[in-house]
């Protein structure tokens, strides 16, 4: 005998249909409350998207037509004018306080980073170097790297050390990896540890052996064997 279900179907629908009820009267008793949340979550995402179009946008435009002459002076290697300057136009530094958020002022770390590393000012160029966030697969290592030049000349080669191997695990590539692990290696010779050198430059030997600096690692590894 095929047991009744249908009392249990209809308080199953009953209970469906109170908590119906409950939300229907819920949304009546607070309908202004919910319309108001609605409306403010509306509010901050065409907000969010203003701002980028009206305001970030064009401060980002403006931001690079103020870092021209800055970069020109960089190029020329007249590192103090291009961070500082020339009281017509503005330096690095300037561009960094006036528009840090954005894209301009990110790249303006990069370049007083590696400005005050021309100048001798390695903690300074460290400080700006660790600012500069970057995806460009190989700006990135490269600002790793100039990070490690600057703990080298610090005389800090445990961080030197960090820096180089980081710089080196960013898209390894023919490019810049070998040049980050050569610099490795010389750290650790300068540390002592001889044997960690030798590991770096016979890694670049076989996994870049085509690379421009080859000559030089082959050169290497024959001295430190000696």
């Amino acid at each position: 005998m095929a047991k009744d279900t249908s009392h249990k179907k209809n308080e199953g629908f009953g209970e469906v249909e109170v908590a119906l009820t409950k939300t229907e009267q819920f949304l009546e008793k607070h309908l202004n409350l919910v319309l108001y949340v609605i409306g403010g979550i509306v509010v901050v995402i065409l907000g969010v998207l203003g701002v980028h179009k009206y305001v970030v946008a064009p401060k980002n435009v403006d931001a690079q037509e103020q870092m021209f002459q800055a970069q020109n002076y960089f190029g020329k290697d007249s590192f103090n004018l291009a961070l500082n300057g020339d009281g017509n136009s503005m330096g690095f530094l300037d561009i960094i306080d006036e528009y840090g958020s954005t894209k301009a002022g990110n790249i303006a770390h990069y370049y007083a980073g590696i400005s005050y590393l021309h100048m001798g000012q390695y903690e300074q160029a460290i400080k700006q170097l660790k600012k500069f966030d970057t995806d460009d697969m190989l700006l990135a290592p490269i600002a790793q790297s100039a990070i490690g030049d600057a703990y080298v000349e610090l005389k800090n080669y445990d961080k030197a050390v960090d820096a180089y191997k980081k710089g080196a695990s960013i898209n390894p590539n023919d490019f810049t990896t070998p040049t980050i692990k050569i610099k490795l290696a010389l750290v650790y010779e300068e540390k002592g540890e001889v044997d960690k050198a030798l590991s770096v430059l016979n890694e670049v030997k076989k996994d870049f052996p085509k690379c421009e600096e080859i000559v030089n690692v082959d050169k290497a590894i024959a001295r430190l064997n000696q």
